[in-house]
């Protein structure tokens, strides 16, 4: 998003840097600390304000999310990471698989 760009695209957009960390810990019921935490886990990588003050996206909480989770039902913060990394790149492979089905059935077969 360019400084050009209405507020309106920004408030839509799932990547926009809109949440302080403060703002990000109280939706996701957590501390700061955590959000720092599976920043080092390198999960997350917030986007940083002028001032050098962490700014999470709607993207970002979401996927801190799903990392909780797993973080309350008692896996280290390090392999919640991992496992929401690997799950992922799991759905971002089916997504590309089925894309390359669909393009699969619409290619006609060459003649024999």
């Amino acid at each position: 998003m360019t400084a050009d760009t209405p507020l309106s695209g920004r408030l839509d957009d799932d990547d926009y840097p809109a949440y302080t960390m403060g703002r990000a810990a109280e939706m996701l019921g957590t501390t700061p600390g955590f959000l720092r935490a599976i920043g080092e886990a390198r999960l997350i990588t917030p986007l940083r304000s002028e001032g050098g003050h962490r700014r999470y996206s709607r993207y970002q909480l979401r996927i801190a999310a799903r990392a909780r989770e797993l973080v309350d039902q008692g896996t280290p913060v390090e392999a919640a990471c991992r496992i929401v990394i690997l799950e992922d790149q799991l759905e971002e492979a089916q997504r590309i698989n089925a894309e390359y089905r669909r393009a699969a059935k619409e290619t006609p077969e060459p003649p024999a």
